[in-house]
């Protein structure tokens, strides 16, 4: 009878412990159902970001769920970059280049969504300086913003005629910096980067010296990997959203350009010159040209020694894109129809 009991009370204490075991199991994974915050950066290099931010569609999408949205400036990809790693943000926006820079360096993140695919950087030079070639840079200061798309243009520019950053003088500022010590001729040259490499080209007439489309990569929002597999349907929702705001841009390219201008405080003049002529955000889709652009800037930079010759470019690629959370019916815009819209 005695043993009866212990074993009677043993059942009761185990299923008593399994139902609290239960329970705490059951409520982390209603809490993980929803974060109460999310964290996404705007860019001026990603104007739709800006016309996201003034509309507050982000804030209307999540309201009913009581999750606030906190916005984070992004003043390079290689402060996307930092921030990415550091959890400061969920979501962050950088060029494709960087994005593979960013994976081969371990940062957990994943491609999910172009933004735009621009010719958002060119080396400038001011007009009397005497540059007028990429080999007129060697033994030259260079303004330059480590890990972004503009450094990567300009290491790509070097290798083709020869060189390497170790013939120049890099200094290493934030893109609105470089443009300032620029105009302030504390450098040589900038590796540019719109809006203020328009601006410097309307309003102090820098010239654009050296310019390769084929070599700016696209504009990609990348996110955390481990939100994104806590939060699949948040992240779903965020490209959602994103995707309302592009076609509204396309549709409205005057809010699209005071956004810009509210901003950065630009002219109308210099926000046009960046959105009409060097801004398509026709195509939100991560396919094979974008893929393409990615594998041949990380061989690139895998070539002048930025990523490790150990490390894998395809693997990489392979790991950093995710075009899951994306609808497969998105109605492409043709880029003639978008530029023929005048701001």
């Amino acid at each position: 009878m005695f043993l009866k009991k212990i074993y009677n009370l043993l059942i009761s204490l185990i299923l008593n412990t399994a139902l609290v075991f239960t329970g705490i199991i059951f409520s982390f994974v209603s809490y993980a159902k929803n974060p109460s915050l999310i964290t996404i950066d705007y860019a001026y290099y990603n104007p739709v970001s800006l016309l996201m931010k003034d509309r507050g569609s982000l804030e209307k999408e999540f309201e009913k769920d009581n999750i606030k949205i906190r916005w984070v400036l992004s003043l390079g990809s290689n402060k996307a970059l930092e921030y990415l790693n550091g959890g400061s943000i969920d979501f962050g926006s950088t060029a494709g280049a960087a994005s593979v820079i960013g994976r081969a360096n371990g940062i957990p993140i994943k491609a999910i969504y172009v933004y735009s695919k621009p010719e958002w950087t060119a080396l400038v030079t001011n007009k009397d300086s005497g540059i007028n070639s990429i080999k007129d840079l060697v033994g030259k200061r260079v303004a330059v913003t480590r890990g972004t798309d503009p450094h990567i243009f300009l290491l790509q520019a070097l290798d083709s005629v020869g060189l390497t950053e170790k013939d120049i003088k890099p200094v290493l500022l934030q893109h609105p910096d470089g443009y300032r010590a620029l105009i302030s001729r504390q450098v040589d040259a900038w590796a540019g980067l719109d809006p203020h490499m328009a601006k410097g080209e309307l309003e102090t007439k820098t010239p654009l010296f050296y310019r390769n489309a084929d070599l700016n990569t696209y504009g990609i929002l990348n996110v955390r990997e481990d939100f994104a597999l806590k939060y699949p349907s948040i992240v779903e929702r965020v490209l959602k959203t994103y995707e309302i705001e592009r076609k509204y841009a396309i549709s409205n390219q005057d809010k699209l350009k005071k956004s810009l201008i509210k901003a950065v405080k630009l002219s109308d003049e210099v926000a046009q010159k960046q959105l009409g002529e060097r801004t398509d955000i026709s195509n939100p889709y991560i396919g094979p040209k974008q893929i393409n652009t990615f594998l041949a800037a990380g061989n690139i930079l895998q070539k002048i020694g930025i990523i490790k010759n150990s490390i894998s470019i395809e693997d990489v690629v392979n790991d950093l894109i995710d075009t899951s959370y994306l609808p497969k019916n998105i109605k492409i815009v043709d880029q003639n129809v978008f530029n023929s819209k005048k701001y």
